[in-house]
């Protein structure tokens, strides 16, 4: 079975860094709230330009998967959580501090 990618294409025929992964806007604005981080802020961190943070959020675009990735990890390193879809739809959490 083939996974396809927001367009309904398979990825294994689209470019690598156009490919997607499972993080939406919503995710990122909600991710970014809970760690009391702005957009800026966000755009140092995973190392991306100010606008690309801006226009995933605002879903004018998606970022090449890289930067996606860099912007996921740095949410990530900062403690928090991605959760897929589990039949009450995706979201976020802060990490468990140990």
């Amino acid at each position: 079975m083939q996974l396809q990618n927001s367009c309904g294409v398979a990825d294994s025929l689209v470019p690598p860094h156009h490919q997607t992964m499972k993080f939406s806007p919503n995710q990122c604005r909600a991710a970014r709230g809970l760690l009391d981080m702005t957009q800026a802020q966000l755009a140092r961190k995973s190392e991306v330009s100010l606008r690309t943070v801006i226009s995933f959020e605002l879903g004018e675009h998606r970022p090449m998967l890289a930067n996606l990735r860099a912007i996921r990890s740095a949410l990530e390193t900062a403690g928090v959580i991605f959760i897929d879809a589990n039949g009450e739809g995706p979201g976020v959490r802060l990490r468990k501090r140990s």
